[in-house]
């Protein structure tokens, strides 16, 4: 490697370490010499090791460090050695003691059961006395002391601990706050040829000028100059950037797409009563879909009122016998009591059917979209969840037809970067006709199911507008778009909580 081009692309902050390279061997200790932060310090090293002058390794080392209690024992004394000099003059109290020696409660109620143990103190009708043995501790250092000292120069490692230390150590770890024990991250580096080469040459903090400035150019002082030399092919720490999650991109991304094809987005919240759910979109009250292994029911409150009457018995008619279509309905008498139930939304055509009851005629044609959450009571697995995003459009419109709901759902999943769609007969309880929808996965080389649509039926449209008009309708799920974008293949991975999935997951961009 060209030393002289190593040197010209020097950051300021490596400028200043590498003089220092040669004397340490961990960031600690660069630090130290080279007067930078650990912040400065630890990215010069990254960036020298990026230009091959270094290997930085990493090390965790348990130190044993003096805690709050053990750095006040190291300035005032031991509490045993206060309660033993308080004692010097003559015997005291118990209760006496602590006040005499500056001790708290507790410290001296320990102190008496330690010197108590080492035959320092005897203890008389409730007064407490020194002994001859606890004169002779009070002439000398003792143990725990020396240990005191010794970590309070900096953390030691338990290892190189002594017998002695050690049975220090073991009896303060049981008393509060004197010592600790602390987790030490230690980084060092190496240096390679290409380092060793660096740090021979004579290289000084402001030898380069990193970037030009305006009154530089004014004044003409940047000539003769020697200007940092940047490498934009070397690599450079990972920055994670902030951003939404990456759910929450697709999902806005599908808004932005109905909003530029006209559509307005409906919202609303996402407990309702079967009412809107279910019976205003004409599924039979014996459906199996409002069965408990399918759907959330809400225990409290367990059920919810009913819209306007007229709009109730107009529904009520639809599933009894018809209304006034050409319909026989459902054949069943219909339960008010039943509809007033509270459930978790199985699909965002609820907001579909409250859109319809509340639209005035002079407001049409219209179009609405949402892009919602959705719940149903499904076992979890790869490929369900009991929660999932829906993708809802309707477009009310007397004119409107088959052909052109196929070409809103063509142009909506043309913008999602399918552009090769198809569409199969299927069925559905509140749309005829109704179609499956299939789009073509140019990396997979298959088609792969989204969901459905169709035209509501009469008996949905009739009680919700009073008049049966054409309403093209979908909500095909949107969770398995995702995972295609995404490259993911479990749907669980869309919503657990893993940092490294959430830094690295692309941008959405179509």
């Amino acid at each position: 490697m060209d030393i002289n081009r190593l040197v010209e692309s020097l950051h300021p902050l490596e400028r200043k370490a590498v003089p220092f390279l040669a004397k340490c061997s961990t960031l600690k200790e660069l630090m130290k010499l080279s007067k930078l932060s650990e912040a400065e310090a630890m990215r010069a090293l990254q960036w020298l090791e990026n230009k091959g002058v270094l290997k930085i390794s990493s090390e965790v080392k348990e130190t044993v460090q003096l805690d709050s209690n053990g750095k006040e024992y190291l300035k005032k004394g031991l509490p045993e050695r206060r309660f033993l000099e308080a004692l010097k003059k003559s015997p005291l109290p118990i209760k006496d003691i602590g006040k005499a020696a500056s001790l708290s409660a507790e410290e001296a109620t320990v102190c008496l059961g330690l010197l108590k143990s080492k035959a320092a103190i005897s203890i008389d009708k409730g007064v407490v006395s020194v002994t001859d043995h606890g004169l002779k501790a009070l002439s000398k250092e003792w143990l725990e002391e020396a240990f005191l000292k010794r970590i309070s120069k900096g953390g030691v490692e338990p290892s190189a601990l002594s017998p002695e230390e050690r049975f220090s150590y073991d009896i303060f770890r049981k008393r509060k706050d004197i010592v600790r024990s602390d987790l030490e991250k230690i980084k060092r580096f190496e240096l390679t040829d290409v380092g060793k080469a660096l740090s021979k040459e004579k290289i000084k903090a402001g030898d380069a000028i990193d970037r030009l400035k305006p009154d530089m150019l004014r004044d003409g002082s940047w000539k003769g100059k020697t200007f940092r030399r940047y490498d934009v092919t070397i690599n450079v720490p990972k920055i994670c950037r902030g951003k939404r999650h990456f759910v929450n991109q697709a999902t806005d991304y599908a808004k932005q797409v109905w909003i530029e094809m006209g559509f307005k987005e409906m919202q609303g919240p996402m407990v309702n009563t079967c009412f809107w759910n279910f019976d205003a979109l004409f599924t039979a009250q014996d459906h199996p879909v409002r069965d408990l292994q399918d759907t959330f029911y809400m225990k409290s409150p367990a059920k919810g009122k009913l819209p306007d009457k007229k709009l109730v018995d107009k529904v009520r008619a639809m599933h009894e016998h018809g209304g006034d279509l050409e319909s026989i309905g459902w054949q069943y008498r219909w339960d008010p009591e039943t509809a007033k139930r509270i459930i978790l939304r199985t699909h965002t055509t609820v907001l579909s059917a409250k859109t319809l009851a509340a639209l005035k005629k002079s407001d049409r044609p219209a179009k609405f979209f949402a892009v919602g959450r959705c719940f149903r009571n499904e076992a979890i697995d790869w490929s369900h969840l009991f929660e999932f995003n829906q993708t809802e459009g309707i477009v009310i419109d007397e004119n409107a037809n088959f052909r052109h709901l196929l070409g809103y759902l063509k142009r909506f999943f043309t913008k999602l970067g399918f552009p090769q769609a198809r569409f199969r007969p299927a069925y559905f309880p509140y749309t005829e006709p109704s179609v499956e929808i299939d789009v073509f996965h140019p990396m997979h080389n298959k088609w792969v199911e989204l969901g459905g649509a169709g035209i509501f039926r009469p008996e949905v449209v009739e009680p919700l507008l009073g008049e049966a008009v054409p309403v093209l309708a979908w909500g095909p799920g949107f969770d398995r778009i995702m995972m295609e974008y995404y490259k993911i293949t479990d749907l669980r991975d869309l919503y657990k909580n893993d940092l490294s999935q959430l830094r690295g997951m692309r941008q959405w961009m179509r």
